[in-house]
């Protein structure tokens, strides 16, 4: 729904004006942020799901997480339990163990070649696509025995639910010159190529080479298949799959475009800076990729968050509003939109935290856009639970999430009244910060004469009668965005904002006397 580059819009261009205060009548205006009157809402969707991986199956969405967990839903905010927990009963991957010897004899458990640090079964971050061409479901994960060290697998099944059959190991990382023996690098490169690249002091070269996790599958405009993956390390990675059998399409290196021969074409990072979870997902409507990755740590004060990156092309460059992205030992929190961290908005019971490690899809259904991800709390612990939350695309082409999880909300495509978006707001701004702050709001005042008031800001802000995108600027920076009328965590309904600039994003919640 409204995904596109910036188009002219008809309708009259509200002007938007800075005035002095004192002609805005907003000394009667109050800037004190109090939560009294607002229900709130319960944090639980019923499951836990970390790092979910979205699937629509007709009128079924289905989240695939580590852990060896999953649930569905038919209307995303409601998740049943489908399996949980490393169990050779566990109805969607059961079969691994009975093949463990094959599974996990590079990575991810006790008797692997390299061998799990804490003696635990480890299979992490899987991503299931259904393949077009041999009509079945395609499971793509990692076993992981140490920060570096992983195993790219993949299983296939006739049905969403499993259970997946082992079919193979893709890539390996974290291997040393002895280990190196235990994967297939060398049927790819020459020994010279891998260990002057590959191997630095005897070592995995984790800075420039990734980590073989995290892995997404998703098809480019022309139906080809590709797989994203990477953590940390030596940055996100892209390579192409064959759709006839799932495997890898070994590139030739092209080291002028960051191109290796045994791992693809790095995309972002480097360095072992913080950055994983990637996702692609590709528009039609406004021509874009989009790509998707979480930086800090994931724990609940990690400043855990989700970045957003995009291109015309599936192999990038993938840039952000500024142009830029991060390479090798950047300064990352300066690249990327940041589209979620930690937050507090009316009707949350707690302020969500370290949101992060997201998929994303276009409804087949509607065309509406959604982002998915796990979100912690300000509760003391380390409990999780899946948010999905619609992102609608602004005039110049970037995503623009929504500040509360769906619950069925469509944007009016002929746009709003004024009455219905000016008023008294509760604005946050995401900032781009990597840290455990949470972004509270702060009361602004979106005036009929154009200008926006504060207690210590002031702006002006502009719509277009007869659509649904506006502009604002406060204290001197300017954001694009949307407005959407939606319910808060709590159903009450809501008229909200969401507007992004300077790799930031704004949100403002208006309630209705």
């Amino acid at each position: 729904m409204g995904n596109g580059k910036k188009k002219a819009i008809s309708g009259t261009i509200v002007a938007a004006m800075t005035l002095a205060i004192s002609a805005c009548g907003t000394e009667s205006q109050d800037y004190t942020v109090s939560y009294k009157g607002i229900k709130t809402a319960d944090v639980s969707s019923g499951v836990s799901v970390h790092d979910p991986s979205i699937l629509q199956v007709d009128d079924t969405y289905y989240i695939f997480g580590s852990h060896m967990s999953a649930a569905k839903s038919t209307d995303l905010l409601n998740w049943e339990k489908v399996a949980d927990g490393y169990s050779k009963t566990n109805p969607v991957y059961g079969q691994i163990y009975e093949v463990a010897d094959q599974a996990f004899a590079y990575s991810g458990n006790k008797d692997s070649l390299i061998q799990t640090d804490d003696k635990q079964t480890h299979v992490w971050a899987p991503d299931v696509i259904y393949n077009k061409t041999t009509g079945l479901y395609y499971m793509y994960y990692c076993t992981t025995s140490t920060w570096n060290a992983s195993n790219l697998c993949y299983g296939t099944s006739e049905t969403p639910e499993g259970p997946y059959e082992w079919k193979g190991a893709l890539l390996y990382s974290g291997f040393n010159r002895k280990t190196i023996s235990g994967t297939d690098v060398l049927d790819y490169v020459d020994e010279d190529y891998a260990y002057k690249n590959y191997i630095q002091g005897g070592q995995y070269n984790y800075n420039d080479y990734p980590n073989a996790i995290d892995p997404t599958v998703f098809y480019d405009e022309d139906d080809r298949m590709w797989m994203v993956y990477g953590s940390w390390s030596g940055g996100i990675f892209l390579i192409e799959l064959d759709p006839s059998t799932g495997q890898v399409i070994h590139p030739q290196a092209d080291p002028d475009n960051n191109v290796d021969p045994y791992y693809g074409k790095r995309l972002l990072g480097g360095g072992h800076i913080s950055i994983e979870g990637p996702y692609i997902t590709y528009d039609k409507e406004s021509g874009y990729y989009y790509l998707y990755v979480s930086y800090g740590a994931l724990t609940s004060n990690g400043g855990y968050q989700v970045r957003v990156f995009r291109s015309e092309t599936v192999d990038g460059d993938y840039v952000d509003m500024n142009g830029e992205y991060p390479q090798k030992s950047a300064q990352h929190q300066n690249f990327g939109l940041k589209l979620t961290g930690n937050y507090k908005l009316p009707s949350l019971e707690k302020a969500y935290m370290a949101t992060g490690h997201n998929s994303s899809f276009i409804d087949e259904k509607d065309g509406k856009m959604y982002l998915v991800y796990h979100t912690r709390f300000n509760d003391g612990g380390e409990g999780h639970s899946p948010r999905v939350h619609q992102m609608i695309v602004n005039e110049d082409g970037w995503p623009c999430e929504l500040p509360y999880q769906t619950q069925g909300e469509t944007i009016s495509e002929d746009g709003y009244e004024k009455n219905d978006v000016v008023g008294r707001y509760y604005v946050i701004n995401q900032g781009t910060d990597i840290s455990d702050k949470i972004a509270n709001p702060k009361i602004l005042y979106l005036n009929k004469d154009g200008s926006v008031t504060g207690e210590k800001s002031k702006g002006t802000w502009t719509y277009n009668d007869g659509s649904y995108y506006m502009d604002i600027t406060i204290d001197g920076d300017e954001f694009s965005g949307v407005f959407c009328r939606m319910k808060d965590e709590a159903g009450t309904d809501v008229m909200t904002f969401s507007a992004v600039g300077q790799n930031e994003s704004v949100w403002g919640v208006k309630y209705f006397d």
